[in-house]
Formats: structure tokens, sequence, C-alpha cells
């Protein structure tokens, strides 16, 4: 049984998120856990947008899930947009928001249909283009 439910209205959006075209840099669905309704709710878009910038956009204290289009330059000179799930879960954040985001991050990662692509950041230092490279095998 789910913790948090997502709804069809979220599923939907990533849906077409993965369907849209994404030709040049990253876009990213930042998504956040309301904790008195248990539920998954969009807290912002962003289209065309730096990993620097997105990580300003992300809160200190709290986690968050981002669907992220990565734009992805491979050593072979290809470029792909490999749709990634980010459980960002700063140091700083409670014990309490933790164990939430992490219980419900399987069945998301399930029903948005990006298992084969979840990466778990705590330290700001890890969001950046190499790392993010590195992990996703570029």
């Amino acid at each position: 049984m789910a913790t948090v439910d997502i709804g069809t209205p979220l599923l939907d959006k990533i849906k077409d998120f993965r369907m849209s075209k994404h030709s040049q840099g990253n876009s990213a669905i930042v998504v956040k856990i309301d904790k008195a309704k248990l539920e998954m709710d969009i807290e912002d878009e962003f289209n065309n947008i730096t990993l620097e910038d997105l990580k300003e956009e992300l809160p200190e204290n709290s986690p968050r899930f981002i669907v992220l289009s990565y734009e992805l330059h491979h050593k072979d000179g290809r470029t792909s947009f490999p749709l990634v799930l980010i459980y960002w879960a700063p140091q700083t954040s409670s014990m309490e928001l933790k164990t939430l985001y992490t219980s419900a991050l399987q069945n998301f990662s399930v029903k948005a249909d990006i298992s084969g692509k979840v990466l778990d950041i705590r330290e700001e230092s890890e969001f950046d283009k190499e790392s993010l490279d590195r992990r996703l095998g570029a």
C-alpha cells in the first residue's frame, strides 16, 4: 500500500513531459509532497535551465523529487536527453520529511516509469554536470 497518493494529473504531466521534444538544455518538473494531505503536487516547472539555476530553486531544508530531462553529452559525440528522477534530500532536512519522501520514492519511480535512472542527491556538490555525467555513464 502506498504511503503517498500520486494523482493522475501528475502522472499525465510527467507522461506529456516525457513525450515532448527536448532539443537543448535541461528541463525539469519539481515535485513536492503535501504532508497534510499525503499527496504529491507539482511545485514548479522549468525549461532550458542550467543545473546551477535549478539547484538555486530547490529548498535548502526540504526534500523534493525532480523529474529531469538532462542534456547528456556522450564521449562519442552523441547528445541524448535521458529522463532522470532525482531524489533531492539535503542533510538539513528533518528526518520526518526524509522518511516520508524515501517511503514514496520507489512507488513514484515505478508509476512515473522512470525506475531505470533514479539518483539520490544529498549534497549540493553532487548536483553538478560532472557528477551527473559520471553517474549516468557519459
